[in-house]
């Protein structure tokens, strides 16, 4: 392949990439510093069925539980089950928490916080199509990041400044990782 059209190649995937980089970075970062975000809960009630919900935690049997409590109009893709909760997802918009204690499940509605949506999308828990893009945008960032690398390897100039400067970064991720 050409320099020329790697070159361009490596900046059209980055800027198509930045806002997802964007993304990953502020929310990442926030996280790491405590800036986790939040989730406003409101209580919507009790059902008597908890024990059958995690029996079988399907989307029908939940959709079924959330309209006999008067929730109709929710849509949600899947169910997640993480010990006696049930949870429905995307959980990077508003979602219902089923907690199952004996044989009650009792149901909340969940508001996420702009920041708890974003570490949510971080985490993969965004809507289907979603995690697709995640899919695609991972293999794009090993291509930025390999072909970025071949470019200033393969040119005489700036081989030995990014060389020490890879070199380097290995370096620090290998010590910070490893000891």
């Amino acid at each position: 392949m050409a320099r020329a059209l790697l070159i361009k190649l490596h900046l059209y995937c980055s800027a198509f990439f930045a806002a997802a980089i964007v993304l990953v970075a502020v929310s990442g970062g926030l996280y790491l510093i405590g800036v986790k975000g939040s989730i406003e809960q409101t209580p919507v009630g009790t059902l008597p069925t908890g024990q059958q919900l995690l029996q079988d935690p399907n989307k029908a049997n939940v959709q079924a539980a959330l309209a006999s409590l008067g929730v109709v109009d929710f849509e949600f893709e899947y169910v997640k089950h993480k010990g006696s909760q049930l949870i429905t997802r995307p959980t990077t918009r508003p979602f219902y928490t089923l907690d199952i204690g004996g044989d009650e499940a009792v149901v909340h509605y969940n508001e996420p916080s702009l920041q708890k949506r974003m570490i949510e999308l971080h985490m993969g828990h965004g809507p289907t199509a979603y995690k697709a893009y995640q899919q695609v945008f991972a293999a794009g960032m090993l291509f930025i990041i390999l072909t970025g690398l071949w470019l200033g390897l393969s040119s005489a100039r700036l081989r030995i400044p990014t060389a020490v400067i890879s070199g380097s970064g290995v370096a620090l991720f290998l010590w910070l990782s490893l000891f």
